[in-house]
């Protein structure tokens, strides 16, 4: 069971659809959640659970070619990451930015893969994908993201 507190009221769920906005998953009414509470079945017992940030990382990118003769052209984009979204032994983060304009623009959506090691405590994450269908055609992009917390 999932208790879902919002300034205007409070909400049970036996199960929750969560969608992702602007960073953070989110019900229906995203606005105004600011904690939520999570009851046990095995012993009744609740658990109140802050939202706890966690870190993001920096990423920028140029997708690839995609069109012929004078429309071949690609974009660049670039953006933080959302928060770590815990993920089996690792975690994740999502990525949503508009590339740039060259008469369109395209969209990316993706899950970034599970954290890579790159030393001295640091880790990056690639992603590969596809741009969003605009002006008749798609690119493909992969890339890293930026370490976090570089000068830490």
């Amino acid at each position: 069971m999932i208790i879902v507190q919002t300034k205007e009221k409070r909400q049970t769920y036996d199960t929750i659809r969560l969608y992702f906005k602007g960073g953070i998953f989110m019900n229906k009414e995203p606005a105004n959640i600011k904690s939520f509470k999570i009851k046990n079945k095995a012993n009744s017992k609740i658990h109140a659970k802050k939202r706890i940030q966690t870190h993001t990382h920096e990423f920028l990118g140029s997708t690839k070619l995609a069109e012929a003769g004078a429309d071949r052209h690609n974009h660049r984009f670039a953006g933080v990451t959302s928060q770590a979204i815990r993920r089996g032994n690792s975690h994740v983060h999502v990525i949503t930015v508009n590339t740039d304009f060259f008469n369109h623009l395209h969209q990316i959506r993706i899950i970034t893969g599970p954290a890579i090691p790159v030393g001295n405590g640091k880790h990056v994450h690639f992603a590969k994908g596809r741009t969003t269908l605009n002006d008749g055609h798609v690119h493909n992009f992969e890339f890293s993201t930026l370490i976090q917390s570089p000068l830490i």
